[in-house]
C-alpha cells in the first residue's frame, strides 16, 4: 500500500520458503491481510540504499490471532479498559456526592463534567484517527502520554476547590487522556487480530461491564466515608499500581515506519454504499442507547424504590454487556453475518425497552430489561471492528472506520442531554405508559433501536433490488 516502494520477500537460508509468512498464513487462516503485513515487513536486507520511506525491519513478526504475545496484548488492553475507562462511566456516583457536598452543593454546571468525561473520547477520533495514520511509530508514546495525563487529572482533582477546576481536570483533562491512550490501542488490536478481531474486541470492550459492575460501588462507598479528595487520590494509586504494570505489554504487532510520510490508507470503502447503511445504523443506535443508562435509576425512583435499586439495575446493565460484547464478538467472527447481527441487537434492545421497560410497574420487569438492555444493547459496539473489516482487508481501515463510527455515537452522546429535557413530562402515573414522566423518554429509545435494525432491512432491499 506504499507508493513508489520495491517490496521483496527474504529467502531464509534454511530454505526455499520464508517459514514466517507460512507460519502467519496458517494461524491467521486469512491470507489477503497477512500478505499485506508480511509485505510491509519483508525486503532484501542486501538493498543499503533502502526508499526514503521504508527502514529495514526484523521480518519475523509474532504470531496473530493467537500466541502469547497477542494474549497478553489483549489482557493489558483489558486492565486498562476496565480502570481507565471504567472510572469515566462511573461519573455519575461523583454527581452525586458533588450536587448536595461542598464546596460544590447545587452548582448546575456538576453534570458538564460527566458529558465531557464520555463524549469527548467519541467526539475526539477525528483528531486521533489521523494522527495514528500519520504517525504510527509514536503508537506507544500516545499510551502513555494519556496514561500519565489521567494520573495528573485525578491528583489535580482532588485539589480542586471549584466546579471550574473539576471541568478542566476530571472533566477535559481526564478524557482527553482516555482519547490519547485508547485509539492506539484499539489500532494496535487490529494488527494482533484478524480472524478473532471480534472476539478480542468484545473481550477489551467487556472489562468496562465488569467494572462497572463494582466500580460504582467501591467508589460510592469511599465518598461517603472519606470524602472525594481522598478517594480521587486513591483511585490514583490503584491506576498506577493495576495499569501501570500492563503498559509495556502494549504494543504493535507490525513494524512501523520511522518516517513522517503518511501511511496510506485505501478510502475507496468511502465509495460503497454498505459503508453509509453501517454509518446511519450507528448514528440511529446511538441517538437512544444513553437513556435508559440516564433514567432507569430515577424510574424505579418514581415507583418507590431506594436509590440502590437503582445502583442495582445499572450494574446489572455492566453485567449484562459483559455476556453481550463476548457473546457479539464470537458470533460475528463465525457464520453469523455482521449485518445479521446488526439486526437482531436493536431490534430485541427496541422490544425489551418498549415492553418491560414501558410497562415496567415493578422490580421484576426493571431487572429482565436491565439484562436484556445489556446483552443486546451493549453488544453492539462490538460489532463496529467487523463492520470496518467488511469494508475491505487494509488493517488501517479499521482504526479509520472505528473513527468515524465513534464519533457519530459521540453525537448521541453529547445531544442525549439536550433532548431528554423536551421529552421528560412534568407529571407521574403509575397507571399510564412510562409512569407518563417517561412516556416520550422510553418511546423515543424504541425508535431509535427499531430504525437501527430497519436500516439493515434496507441494506438487504437495497442489494436485492441491485441483484448483489
Amino acid at each position: 500500500m506504499i507508493a513508489n516502494t520495491e517490496l521483496k520477500t527474504y529467502t531464509s537460508p534454511a530454505g526455499p520458503a520464508d517459514p514466517v509468512l507460512e507460519n502467519d498464513i496458517a494461524h491467521s487462516q486469512l491470507p489477503k491481510a497477512t500478505d499485506w503485513a508480511d509485505k510491509q515487513s519483508t525486503r532484501d536486507p542486501a538493498d543499503d540504499s533502502p526508499p526514503e520511506n521504508i527502514e529495514a525491519v526484523d521480518c519475523h513478526l509474532p504470531q496473530a490471532d493467537g500466541g502469547p504475545a497477542a494474549w497478553r496484548f489483549l489482557f493489558a488492553a483489558f486492565m486498562v479498559e476496565a480502570f481507565q475507562w471504567g472510572f469515566a462511566l462511573s461519573y455519575g456516583v461523583f454527581q452525586n456526592y458533588y450536587s448536595v457536598n461542598k464546596p460544590f452543593q447545587g452548582n448546575r454546571n456538576i453534570p458538564i463534567i460527566g458529558t465531557l468525561a464520555t463524549g469527548m473520547f467519541y467526539l475526539g477520533s477525528p483528531v486521533m484517527t489521523p494522527l495514528i495514520r500519520r504517525w504510527p511509530q509514536w503508537q506507544k508514546q500516545m499510551v502513555w502520554l494519556g496514561w500519565t495525563m489521567t494520573i495528573l487529572s485525578l491528583v489535580a482533582a482532588s485539589f480542586a476547590k471549584s466546579v471550574r477546576l473539576l471541568i478542566a481536570s476530571q472533566g477535559v483533562t481526564y478524557s482527553t487522556g482516555v482519547t490519547i491512550m485508547f485509539f492506539p490501542v484499539i489500532s494496535m488490536l487490529n494488527e494482533w487480530f484478524v480472524v478473532k478481531r471480534g472476539l478480542a474486541f468484545g473481550i477489551m470492550c467487556a472489562a468496562t461491564g465488569i467494572s462497572g459492575t463494582v466500580m460504582p460501588f467501591v467508589l460510592a462507598a469511599l465518598l461517603d466515608k472519606y470524602g472525594y479528595a481522598t478517594t480521587l487520590r486513591a483511585f490514583v494509586v490503584v491506576l498506577a499500581v493495576f495499569t501501570g504494570p500492563c503498559l509495556p505489554l502494549i504494543k504493535g504487532r507490525l513494524p512501523a515506519s520511522h518516517s513522517s510520510i503518511n501511511r496510506k490508507t485505501d478510502l475507496s470503502f468511502f465509495s460503497r454504499p454498505l459503508f453509509y447503511f453501517f454509518a446511519l445504523s450507528v448514528l440511529l443506535q446511538g441517538l437512544g442507547f444513553f437513556y435508559p443508562l440516564l433514567f432507569l435509576p430515577s424510574y424505579a425512583n418514581s415507583l418507590g424504590y431506594s436509590p440502590s435499586i437503582g445502583a442495582l439495575l445499572l450494574a446489572l446493565v455492566s453485567l449484562a454487556q459483559v455476556v453481550g460484547q463476548i457473546g457479539s464478538g464470537w458470533l460475528s467472527d463465525k457464520r453469523v453475518s455482521v449485518q445479521a447481527l446488526a439486526f437482531i441487537l436493536p431490534f430485541l434492545s427496541c422490544v425489551a425497552t418498549m415492553t418491560l421497560w414501558g410497562l415496567g410497574r415493578s422490580l421484576a420487569p426493571l431487572v429482565f430489561f436491565s439484562l436484556i438492555y445489556g446483552v443486546f444493547g451493549g453488544g453492539y459496539v462490538v460489532l463496529w471492528a467487523k463492520m470496518g473489516q467488511k469494508l475491505g482487508d487494509d488493517p488501517t481501515i479499521g482504526i479509520v472506520t472505528f473513527g468515524i463510527f465513534a464519533f457519530l455515537k459521540g453525537v448521541g452522546n453529547v445531544i442525549t442531554g439536550p433532548i431528554s429535557a423536551k421529552l421528560l413530562l412534568p407529571n407521574t402515573s403509575v397507571r399510564k405508559y412510562g409512569l407518563e414522566k417517561y412516556e416520550w423518554i422510553v418511546s423515543y429509545c424504541g425508535i431509535s433501536m427499531f430504525a437501527c435494525a430497519m436500516v439493515m432491512v434496507a441494506l438487504r432491499v437495497y442489494r436485492y433490488l441491485r441483484k448483489e
